[in-house]
């Protein structure tokens, strides 16, 4: 999350992170066309900026290039209702990393469905998830309970059905990356 400062990378621009990502930008944004949402590359931290005077389309900007960022803020995008999507970051406070116990606390427990949905992306383009606590400079995590509740999160979503973008893009993923070996979720 940052400022409406940060100005994104053109999809035109190198992507030294991995090669899948231009095929992930096309396909979110042909699969979302109806949503009047872009998946754009970001310089340094993700961020979502809703259309304005100056972009007439919804941006979900990630982070560096990073696959991994690409379907972590799609994943919330896919959770945000409609009012939430007219809103920068959808209106979410957000504690940057260095967070105290009490903080991170609070981090995780908004964390477990967007990650829970991100693990399904993940699988889906054949990749390995592994669970983001996102503070290494603040209290330490409980990593092992974080993914245990995330996991949770994912088998509830299995049995009673994901969100209709979340279920939209594991059909676009699973449809793209289907030649890749589902190979499951790293605690390490």
């Amino acid at each position: 999350m940052t400022s409406l400062s940060q100005q994104p990378q053109t999809d035109a621009q190198k992507f030294d992170n991995d090669n899948d990502v231009p095929v992930l930008i096309a396909l979110f944004n042909s699969t979302f066309e109806d949503f009047n949402t872009r998946l754009v590359l970001g310089n340094d931290e993700p961020i979502y900026l809703p259309a304005n005077e100056a972009c007439s389309y919804h941006q979900i900007v990630f982070a560096h290039g990073f696959f991994s960022s690409a379907l972590h803020e799609i994943a919330h995008w896919c959770i945000a209702g409609e009012a939430r999507r007219l809103l920068e970051d959808y209106g979410y406070w957000y504690c940057p990393d260095g967070r105290d116990a009490k903080q991170q606390a609070s981090f995780e427990k908004v964390e477990i469905k967007p990650q829970a949905i991100e693990w399904a992306f993940t699988e889906a383009a054949g990749r390995r998830f592994q669970v983001s606590t996102d503070n290494l400079n603040g209290a330490e995590p409980d990593r092992e309970g974080f993914t245990k509740n995330v996991a949770q999160q994912r088998s509830l979503y299995e049995q009673h059905g994901y969100p209709e973008r979340a279920a939209r893009f594991i059909s676009a993923l699973e449809a793209t990356f289907s030649n890749r070996t589902q190979i499951g979720a790293s605690v390490a």
